[in-house]
């Protein structure tokens, strides 16, 4: 009888372990800065309910894609809320908002949106640590250019960003992704891109006060703008996770891309209790 314990053991504890699921929701959160109703998924650990207050990470989507983007096209990903018992949430982004307020569209207000409105919603309503060592944000491509541009600006709210294949200087690309239509033409309003563009807003940090990751595959179109990012931080001794590797602008490098992104936040969040 003995000789069954090891297997049926086995077979237990591999039921127990597929047996557990992120809780995966979708809500829907009013803005007053744009007065409207946005979609965000909020994935929550299997335990949430045993559990106290938890980390967040804000993961955000790229251009033409909307908050649901993460959890169709890299399924799998979500397993990190289980992994590292935190909450992971998505939201929508708009379609081309490039996570800024506009100047031009009052109905563009992202960065107030995500940085203020969401992190107040998330935080009334889930068990969150309440303080930027619990928060952090990351996204792909807009995405990523996203998430520096508001860690950068508001390092009171998040406490560490990443990025990937992020479009981290938008001024080689004037006539790209809509951003126009959010600040102006490069040719007409020259200082809100110089403004607005992450690679000229490293005079806002300090060195060792934002943990930081930047990826982006060698065969991308905005490889040289990430290479050009990371010589400028370490020429200002700002520490930084930098990785590279073959790949494109696409999802098959962007679901590899996350597991080292949540890893790298999972690891901020433990050096902070």
């Amino acid at each position: 009888m003995k000789k069954y314990l090891f297997p049926v053991l086995a077979v237990f504890l591999f039921l127990s372990f597929s047996l557990k699921a992120s809780i995966v929701d979708t809500v829907e959160i009013y803005s007053p800065a744009m007065k409207m109703k946005l979609k965000a998924v909020v994935i929550r650990p299997d335990n949430y309910e045993s559990l106290k207050e938890l980390p967040v990470t804000y993961l955000l989507h790229g251009y033409s894609d909307n908050h649901s983007g993460w959890i169709k096209k890299a399924p799998g990903f979500e397993k990190a809320a289980d992994l590292y018992n935190m909450i992971i949430v998505c939201p929508d982004g708009g379609y081309s908002s490039w996570y800024w307020d506009s100047p031009v569209d009052e109905k563009s207000k992202y960065e107030t949106y995500v940085s203020k409105e969401l992190v107040n919603y998330i935080d009334s309503k889930y068990k969150t640590i309440k303080d930027r060592k619990g928060r952090a944000i990351t996204g792909l491509s807009m995405g990523g250019h996203g998430a520096l541009y508001l860690a950068f600006k508001h390092q009171d709210i998040f406490g560490a960003a990443g990025s990937m294949s992020g479009g981290v200087d938008i001024r080689p690309f004037p006539n790209n992704w809509d951003m126009a239509k959010r600040l102006g033409t490069y040719a007409e309003q020259p200082e809100r891109w110089e403004k607005n563009t992450v690679i000229n807003m490293l005079y806002q940090l300090t060195p060792n006060t934002l943990s930081l990751i930047i990826d982006c595959g060698t065969d991308d179109f905005f490889f040289k703008v990430n290479e050009n990012l990371h010589e400028q931080l370490l020429m200002r001794n700002i520490p930084h996770d930098y990785i590279t590797r073959p790949g494109g602008h696409s999802w098959p490098y962007w679901t590899n891309s996350v597991k080292y992104q949540l890893l790298f936040m999972n690891n901020y969040f433990i050096s902070k209790k």
